[in-house]
């Protein structure tokens, strides 16, 4: 199932510290500038917002990492077989009604037990909800191509996939610190022990969905979607509680693959025969 080869520039565990220093070296280091620098920053790049280049390349910068690192080891051709990942689908069928309906199942309850339930689509006209589920889907997931192209299956070469999944996800996690000390981010406004404490339990159930896709990149950005779904009503803290305590049931579930090492998937390109 292994696509690595022999060769010296093969991706290995040691990969991980390349990646994670480019990672947090963009996004805490363009954060910096952004603090220490706002109005020379907004004055030549604009607002923070999805227009400013420098805020683009902070957010996506997980994604940008990955792309590099798999391009400086295995070359274009290499490249080509990790976006191929883009065409696994393959999962079974409770995992994609746990993708398509579980998780708004998950915030539409958190929401209405948040009282947010009577503003169920926060937009002021239908007009912009288009151009919002596109931005969400072609953009948000580019984090994918990071996290779950190339952290989780390098991590699962050393873990069993429960703590290459909870690794990950405190890795996630603490990744977004940054966006709680600007103003203009989603998470400026809320409290970041629940966030934190969700992205894990979010990672943690990705993990055996992931593995059980052969490492979809195609299932990992519709589930990264999902958790950024524009159209999905306010729902903390509570979707968050729910999260976790889904994570203990998805573990329980899966726990045979989940704490056996090398039951996950590890390949970073194409797996052979597809």
């Amino acid at each position: 199932m292994n696509l690595v080869s022999k060769s010296p520039t093969t991706m290995t565990t040691k990969t991980l510290a390349p990646f994670l220093a480019l990672t947090f070296g963009l996004t805490w280091g363009l954060v910096a500038l952004f603090l220490m620098f706002t109005d020379q920053i907004i004055a030549i790049f604009g607002e923070v917002s999805m227009s400013n280049p420098l805020f683009i390349l902070a957010v996506y910068a997980p994604g940008f990492a990955g792309v590099f690192l798999v391009w400086w080891y295995y070359g274009f051709k290499g490249l080509g077989s990790f976006f191929r990942r883009l065409t696994l689908w393959r999962a079974p069928i409770k995992w994609w009604l746990f993708l398509i309906f579980g998780i708004p199942a998950i915030v539409y309850t958190g929401a209405a037990l948040n009282g947010t339930l009577n503003d169920p689509i926060p937009f002021s006209s239908w007009a912009e909800v288009l151009p919002a589920l596109a931005l969400a889907l072609f953009l948000g997931p580019i984090e994918e191509f990071g996290w779950r192209g190339v952290a989780l299956p390098l991590l699962q070469r050393r873990f069993a996939p429960i703590w290459a999944g909870l690794i990950l996800g405190i890795i996630w996690a603490t990744w977004h610190i940054p966006s709680f000390l600007m103003g203009g981010t989603p998470q400026s406004a809320w409290a970041f022990g629940p966030y934190f404490a969700g992205i894990v339990a979010i990672s943690v159930i990705q993990t055996p969905l992931f593995n059980v896709s052969r490492g979809s990149l195609l299932i990992a950005v519709l589930y990264h979607f999902q958790m950024m779904n524009p159209l999905f009503p306010d729902a903390q803290p509570w979707d968050i509680l729910i999260y976790i305590m889904v994570a203990v049931l998805v573990v329980w579930l899966n726990r045979r693959q989940m704490f056996r090492r090398g039951s996950g998937v590890t390949d970073v390109l194409m797996p052979q025969g597809d």
